[in-house]
């Protein structure tokens, strides 16, 4: 008989500030993905903790009262992990972990530490281990108690390296050595790419979490991992797709996510690769979550950052089999009507109508929803890519509806 397998979760408290610039509505978004990311690392959040102030407090980034009131939690709720919501300087965690006795981490750490358990090949685990290293080394001093009680005294004088200074030499080392590792593996996946040929590069862009590898494997018929979870996918995967009988690459990429690690954008810039050396993204969108527009906004600040925001995209909005409005009552007249009150057909109207390249397409993955309009978009699009490189090729791809007139014909 097999035995169960039991699942410890960490009990966990977050943290988070309503400042001028993050508002109270904002901040439960932010908590909410916040303690998504925890469950995806291994933790259950037993409470929520949030303040007003003007900016954060330059020592423990909340309020003396409010840290207090954490700490008395803490210990009578034997929690083991506190997580902030931003990321806290090296100053505040430490004075932070001189008042509370329990593992203290930011929302860089916790992405940190989820990409370091996903990370299955060496690559991105070289990666992964390159962006640690760079959020690690200004924090060395509150990490290991022993570099607290520096030796001192009699014959310990004199010149000599303190620990700290060894601990950080180290460091610095590790970090030159994986950025010369991570340059050789750059090298090599560039020549891979070269001798890719002339094909037609189609990416997969989007948000963490939408369904990029679910449509990837949808369309290319390819077994990549899929899970209901945070950066599911770490290693760029790239297959090759015929729709019809017109052939192009498809990769499916790291997901983005909301206040992304600047290590983690540096260290994956060799991944995006994928995306900036494509001919067309597939920009996917989860539309049955409530911050949606949100997301867009995030993946669009990040393919700014890789240069690749000016590349052809297509719009494709996934999971509308899980997307469900609110309503509001006949009879109710208090109730404003907002965006969350939209349907899908009042979606299309919107900005919606004229997005992308080409137009919006609302699919969904798992069900296959309006997969033929799906793939004849990406056909027609990958045809014009092509047809413009090879001329010579048009009548070798006809148009997607004379491409099935033929089959038919020959059925």
């Amino acid at each position: 008989m097999l035995e169960k397998e039991v699942i410890n979760f960490e009990r966990t408290a977050i943290v988070g500030i309503v400042t001028q610039n993050q508002s109270e509505e904002k901040l439960n978004e932010y908590l909410d993905e916040l303690e998504f990311l925890t469950f995806t690392a291994g933790g259950e959040v037993i409470k929520r903790f949030s303040q007003k102030m003007e900016r954060p407090n330059p020592k423990t980034f909340v309020g003396t009262g409010k840290i207090e009131e954490i700490n008395l939690f803490v210990k009578e709720h034997d929690i083991s992990t506190l997580i902030f919501d931003d990321e806290l300087s090296p100053s505040q965690q430490k004075n932070i972990s001189k008042i509370i006795d329990c593992k203290i981490l930011d929302r860089t750490n916790l992405i940190l530490d989820i990409f370091a358990q996903r990370a299955e090949t060496s690559y991105a685990r070289t990666q992964v281990e390159l962006a640690q290293c760079i959020y690690l080394l200004p924090r060395l001093s509150g990490l290991w108690t022993h570099l607290e009680r520096q030796k001192g005294g009699i014959g310990m004088r004199g010149p000599g390296e303190t620990e700290i200074e060894t601990d950080r030499r180290i460091v610095r080392d590790r970090i030159s050595l994986l950025k010369d590792k991570i340059k050789t593996i750059d090298k090599q996946m560039s020549i891979q790419r070269s001798n890719r040929g002339a094909m037609v590069r189609v990416a997969l862009v989007g948000y963490t979490n939408v369904g990029k590898s679910t449509l990837m494997n949808a369309v290319g018929k390819s077994d990549v991992f899929v899970e209901n979870k945070l950066f599911a996918t770490l290693d760029t995967t790239v297959r090759k797709v015929v729709i019809k009988n017109l052939p192009f690459l498809l990769s499916d990429t790291v997901g983005f996510i909301r206040k992304l690690p600047t290590q983690l954008v540096d260290s994956f810039k060799s991944t995006l690769d994928e995306v900036r050396e494509a001919d067309l993204l597939l920009h996917v969108v989860d539309i049955s979550h409530a911050d949606f527009e949100d997301h867009i906004e995030s993946v669009n600040k990040t393919l700014l950052e890789i240069k690749s925001n000016d590349k052809p995209t297509i719009m494709v909005f996934n999971k509308i089999d899980a997307y469900k409005h609110l309503t509001i009552d006949e009879d109710d007249l208090i109730t404003e009507k907002t965006r969350r009150h939209y349907t899908l057909e009042e979606w299309k109207q919107t900005w919606m109508s004229n997005v992308g390249e080409d137009k919006a397409l609302f699919i969904s993955a798992t069900q296959k929803e309006n997969f033929e309009e799906f793939r004849e978009v990406v056909y027609e699009a990958v045809r014009q890519i092509h047809i413009t490189r090879f001329p010579y090729n048009k009548f070798l791809y006809p148009d997607y509806k004379d491409a099935i007139e033929k089959e038919e014909e020959q059925e």
